[in-house]
């Protein structure tokens, strides 16, 4: 895909952070928008910041991981546009937990979300896409998705499976050669409110008490604004990446992933230790 103009691109998550980047640097290209959030008032400011680029821009207030309502959507979708040509299954929320205490619930709650909501997405849009003639995935994963790391199993769990995920299904399309792709999107620190608004749950908060300041923490830490990050994955499109390392944090975690799993693990649990006592 070598330019925006004149595509269809559906983004879930656009309420905010990468996902509302996404949408407006669309539409700054000339991309039509469908563009679906739970959180109304964020995704009615997402519309209002997109409309002014003179392009068409739908809406639809939905929970990824609600099946059937995600492929109605991108039925919806295809009749009100005409055609798809991009979905952005970006739509991603955040649990703090050890693994012996996390409750089952909050764990479903999050793969829900952050894994079967890109499984849903990605074959609810898939026959459109291929309609199209000219067509993209783009999942996103996380560098969590390279890295595991403690608090954060179920965090890794999905996002590790987003990466699996769209690893084979970019090889099955590629056997098809049915003019769609698929990238695997990796997020270093970006500065949005997925920290701010994570689950923690009791066990995790009294071993890390500082974890109530987590977000504030992330923010400070976090390396890039989605404006930019929001770039960098049009431009793996456009590039046809297989995955792509969204910061200059990523590539770090990329270069840890390649490391033996002692070693960085093993830099975990020290720095842990250090930190409880």
């Amino acid at each position: 895909m070598e330019n925006f103009d004149g595509k269809v691109a559906a983004i879930t998550g656009a309420g905010s952070g990468i996902g509302r980047a996404l949408a407006i640097e669309l539409a700054k290209r000339g991309a039509s928008l469908a563009l679906s959030d739970i959180d109304e008032v964020g995704l009615a400011e997402t519309v209002s910041l997109c409309e002014g680029y003179g392009v068409k821009v739908t809406s639809l207030k939905l929970d990824v991981a609600d099946r059937d309502a995600v492929f109605e959507w991108a039925d919806q979708v295809a009749e009100e546009h005409g055609k798809v040509n991009l979905i952005f299954n970006n739509a991603g929320v955040a649990l703090g937990a050890v693994v012996e205490s996390m409750s089952i619930d909050d764990f479903e709650w999050l793969m829900n979300i952050n894994f079967w909501g890109v499984v849903h997405g990605t074959q609810a849009f898939l026959p459109h896409l291929k309609a199209s003639g000219d067509g993209h995935v783009i999942n996103i994963s996380s560098v969590f998705g390279l890295v595991s790391i403690p608090t954060q199993s179920a965090y890794n769990a999905a996002k590790f499976a987003v990466r699996g995920f769209t690893d084979a299904l970019r090889i099955e399309l590629e056997i098809d050669d049915c003019g769609v792709s698929a990238t695997t999107i990796h997020p270093g620190g970006i500065k949005t409110n997925i920290a701010r608004n994570a689950r923690i749950d009791e066990a995790t908060a009294a071993l890390s008490p500082e974890i109530d300041d987590s977000g504030d923490m992330f923010e400070k830490l976090a390396m890039t604004k989605p404006a930019k990050a929001a770039k960098q994955i049009l431009a793996a499109v456009e590039k046809d990446k297989r995955r792509a390392l969204i910061g200059p944090d990523a590539k770090v975690f990329d270069l840890v992933s390649r490391l033996p799993a002692g070693f960085y693990q093993t830099l975990l649990i020290r720095g842990a230790k250090r930190q409880r006592k």
